[in-house]
């Protein structure tokens, strides 16, 4: 092309003029910005080999948009105290990438660490014994003993014996042999050297676990022997149980080796297991392969024909999870979702209970199951609203040996508690003037390692001790810790400086029609703003209020959830803090959900929408799902759970589309853009691609955007970031 005299034109590409092609190239500048920062995972500490202070080995992550992966690190620092309650750590001078790891996983003692990495395709699992100064063992485990080792964080457990020779896990059953077909028809023999010349039937199809666990079908508990090499799998856990969770039961003079852990029963179809917590569980023991004798240290082989016995210790409750044994082995703590499973729920209140283990090794299904933290239905202000968290740190104990240090959600930020197991006594020791939100990273000796942020402010590790330790209420001290992840771009960081975020209350409207007391306080909404221009956003809370507030949502969806929406929206408009004729809507999943009711049955108070697979159309979500059990219990409020079936009738699915947003599609104006992964069970694409279509046919703008390798959450890194952007 011919140019002018300012010089040859700049080739643009088909259908992008110049200025929005500056304004992507801003915008991925800011995301290359952004992406360039990592982030805290996990860490743990270790005595140090001198004798003062001890060893934080820190795990980290940094997204690679090119690559479209994220790269995992490990950072380690030592760490000492001054005789003035002052910490410093000193950091190593680069982080070591940990290439292809998929977990790690260090001894209880700490002299040994475990570094799987799970196979691709039909390659085999490779388990790797590091000590100090190398690798001392590599083992790789062929798929026909086992498939993937699960490191997903729910079914995921790993657990090493108290004489670390053994490591009990999770892995995927091995897969059954395939048919092999020829030219001449059916092979028998099957063990080709290549597939060229044949192919392989697919065999019966086995239900998965849902979202995020597309080829899980079947976790099973295997030990591996570290000195052999030799994976087993345990003996006497039915099939009809998927498990998860293990851990090695402390060992106990004069009694066997046992495992505890948790097992789902599938009943007539797996249902969706990410984000559910109402899927009903049990804690089960068993006796591990291959024991060791106390008496002379030699290995015993378990020559029985017979199964061990399979002990279900928790039959009186119906769900326990996250097991835990206290330091000295009497106690088995554990978390329980019944209030989801009762009320069906996904999310709900949870509860901390114990049994104590018997020190005879004598176990029995009829074990007394204490509370330790129950449930608490209605919170007076700024007291302990009940716990949330679906996890605890492998170790959480403080030296007294009867302490548990765990995060969990309180009102509208994340908090750290001091748990006490045989009194009951909660404290919240995080600081309770901040808004920010604390998760505890690892315990150093009876100091917390743990890390700060809020929505304008990168996360920061701090670390905390107790001011004195001989009063019972005492405050907790929390010191700032200098992090080489603290570095921050100065574009991110003047972008970040620029913002500001505060937790508002907002009355409830309407209370007549809420029948209890939880649920008419205030709720709270996280308010983030520019303090030079106005561009603000609004986020209203959800967990941690209590059980009456959250259980008196279902059977209300669209309309309680939007009131308290349009609540805090109203809210920020009168006190001058939004323009009513620039305000947006986002959100994902059920806030997929609220978005477009609001743009439906508000549609001259939004100018625009996005929504991330968003459940726009019970009646169709329910067919397509893996959660089709929500469908029911969101519409149907408390008696959802009794009436759920795979097969529903024509009243259930008018109801289904009367509380969908698809029902009021026909008023929607509001542009609106579409975040979809191909790859979603959880609501799958079809249903925002029906919504979307019915916009567009009406004649409102409408911009669907497809990740093609993505699921709901639409997480992996380059997609993430894209979405964040946007």
């Amino acid at each position: 092309m011919d140019g002018s005299k300012d010089g040859p034109l700049k080739e643009m590409p088909l259908g992008i003029d110049a200025a929005t092609e500056e304004e992507y190239a801003s915008q991925s500048r800011l995301l290359q910005e952004f992406t360039s920062m990592s982030s805290v995972d996990k860490a743990w500490v270790f005595k140090s080999d001198s004798g003062f202070g001890s060893q934080a080995m820190f795990s980290i992550s940094q997204p690679n948009l090119l690559a479209n992966k994220m790269k995992k690190f490990i950072l380690s620092s030592h760490v000492s105290r001054g005789s003035n309650k002052s910490v410093s750590f000193q950091w190593t001078p680069f982080p070591v990438e940990m290439t292809g790891v998929s977990v790690i996983a260090p001894s209880p003692s700490g002299e040994k660490l475990l570094v799987a990495r799970n196979p691709e395709k039909e390659s085999p699992c490779r388990f790797e014994i590091w000590s100090q100064a190398q690798v001392e063992k590599e083992f790789h485990i062929p798929p026909s003993v086992h498939g993937p080792v699960y490191t997903d964080g729910w079914f995921q457990g790993i657990s090493w014996n108290h004489d670390e020779t053994r490591i009990t896990y999770v892995a995927e059953e091995p897969s059954p042999s395939k048919p092999t077909f020829t030219s001449q028809g059916y092979n028998k023999c099957s063990s080709m050297d290549t597939d060229l010349g044949n192919w392989k039937g697919q065999g019966d199809w086995k239900e998965e676990w849902g979202e995020t666990y597309a080829g899980a079908q079947q976790p099973e508990l295997f030990v591996f022997n570290i000195n052999s090499g030799e994976a087993e799998a345990v003996k006497g856990i039915d099939k009809s149980l998927s498990v998860g969770q293990v851990v090695w039961v402390p060992q106990v003079r004069g009694s066997n080796q046992y495992l505890v852990f948790v097992g789902w029963s599938e009943g007539t179809r797996k249902r969706g297991m990410k984000y559910c917590y109402n899927r009903p569980c049990a804690l089960y023991a068993v006796k591990a392969p291959n024991f060791e004798s106390e008496a002379d240290g030699h290995e015993l082989k378990d020559c029985s024909t017979e199964d061990p016995p399979l002990v279900n210790l928790t039959q009186s409750i119906s769900t326990a999870f996250n097991p835990l044994f206290s330091p000295d082995g009497k106690f088995l703590l554990f978390l329980s979702a019944k209030c989801s499973v009762e009320s069906g729920a996904h999310s709900a209140t949870n509860s901390l209970h114990k049994i104590d283990w018997p020190m005879d090794g004598v176990l029995s299904s009829a074990a007394k199951i204490t509370d330790v933290i129950s449930v608490v239905m209605s919170a007076e202000d700024g007291c302990f609203p009940g716990l949330y968290c679906s996890s605890i740190l492998s170790n959480p104990w403080l030296s007294d040996g009867r302490t548990m240090i765990i995060s969990s959600i309180w009102c509208s930020c994340q908090v750290i508690l001091y748990v006490n197991v045989l009194s009951g006594e909660v404290l919240r020791i995080s600081p309770t003037n901040s808004s920010f939100s604390w998760s505890v990273l690892t315990l150093d000796g009876d100091n917390i390692i743990a890390v700060s942020s809020s929505p304008v402010d990168v996360p920061h590790i701090k670390y905390g001790y107790l001011v004195d330790k001989e009063s019972k209420n005492a405050a907790w001290s929390w010191l700032n810790v200098a992090s080489p992840t603290d570095e921050c771009p100065e574009k991110v960081k003047s972008l970040l400086s620029s913002l500001r975020f505060s937790i508002m209350k907002i009355p409830i409207r309407d209370v007549s029609d809420s029948p209890t007391k939880g649920a008419t306080n205030p709720i709270e909404a996280i308010f983030v703003s520019s303090k030079t221009k106005r561009n603000d956003a609004l986020n209203p809370g959800s967990l941690g209020f209590g059980e009456e507030a959250l259980q008196s949502l279902p059977g209300k969806i669209g309309y309680q959830d939007l009131k308290d929406v349009l609540a805090a929206v109203d809210h920020v408009i009168d006190v001058g803090l939004a323009s009513p004729s620039k305000v947006a809507v986002l959100g994902g999943s059920h806030g997929g959900f609220l978005t477009t009711h609001l743009i439906g049955q508000e549609p001259e108070k939004f100018v625009v929408a996005a929504t991330r697979n968003p459940a726009c159309n019970l009646a169709l979500m329910v067919g397509t799902t893996d959660i089709p059990d929500w469908c029911y219990v969101e519409a149907y409020g408390s008696e959802g759970k009794n009436s759920f079936t795979e097969a529903p009738s024509a009243e259930h699915l008018t109801l289904f589309h009367r509380m969908s947003p698809i029902s009021h599609v026909s008023k929607v104006k509001t542009p609106t853009l579409f975040l979809l992964g191909a790859q979603d069970i959880r609501l799958p694409i079809s249903i925002g691609l029906q919504y979307s279509r019915a916009l567009k046919e009406k004649g409102v703008p409408v911009k669907v955007i497809m990740f093609p390798h993505d699921n709901h959450a639409i997480d992996r890194h380059f997609s993430a970031a894209f979405t964040a952007a946007i």
